[in-house]
């Protein structure tokens, strides 16, 4: 069982994955999931006269990676694109797999390396205590930063327990 070991006195806690997160689908998923059911009882506030719901996407960042081999097979280049949206992952595939210039400029047809792929997201919650914590989900682990109180940290760990793809 993949536990979440605290870092810092800071109490930041990380759980790194035994495999990564299968694909950027499956990423989507759990984030979706997460700000529309809320599954740590988090709750809304208000500060400097704006609301906030009770989870809060603050950033987000995919990065999607390309190889372009020549006719032979042969490694004739690779490349990689950062997207700030899940439909911008999407669509910037699109666009790069069918950029005939920048294919020609390789020498080479160029194919997607999901394997190489990375998400990140950040999200902000606050907590019924009256704390603010983060969560940031990547493909390869989730972090725990910014709380005080360790019963978040234990809602957090049975949360991610009952996720297959978090184990």
């Amino acid at each position: 069982m993949a536990d979440f070991q605290q870092k810092t006195q800071q109490k930041s806690a990380i759980r790194r994955l035994a495999s990564p997160i299968a694909d950027v689908d499956t990423f989507h998923a759990i984030v979706r999931d997460i700000i529309l059911n809320n599954p740590f009882g988090c709750v809304s506030y208000r500060t400097a006269g704006v609301n906030h719901p009770p989870v809060e996407k603050v950033r987000e960042m995919y990065t999607a990676k390309f190889v372009y081999k020549d006719s032979k097979g042969k490694h004739v280049g690779a490349g990689s694109e950062i997207y700030n949206s899940i439909d911008g992952f999407h669509a910037g595939i699109a666009a790069v797999v069918s950029h005939l210039a920048n294919i020609a400029a390789h020498g080479g047809t160029v194919s997607r390396n999901p394997e190489g792929d990375s998400y990140a997201v950040s999200l902000k919650c606050h907590d019924p205590g009256g704390e603010l914590f983060f969560l940031n989900l990547a493909r390869h682990r989730v972090t725990l930063s910014s709380y005080r109180d360790d019963a978040i940290r234990t809602r957090i760990e049975a949360w991610a327990e009952g996720v297959p793809a978090l184990k």
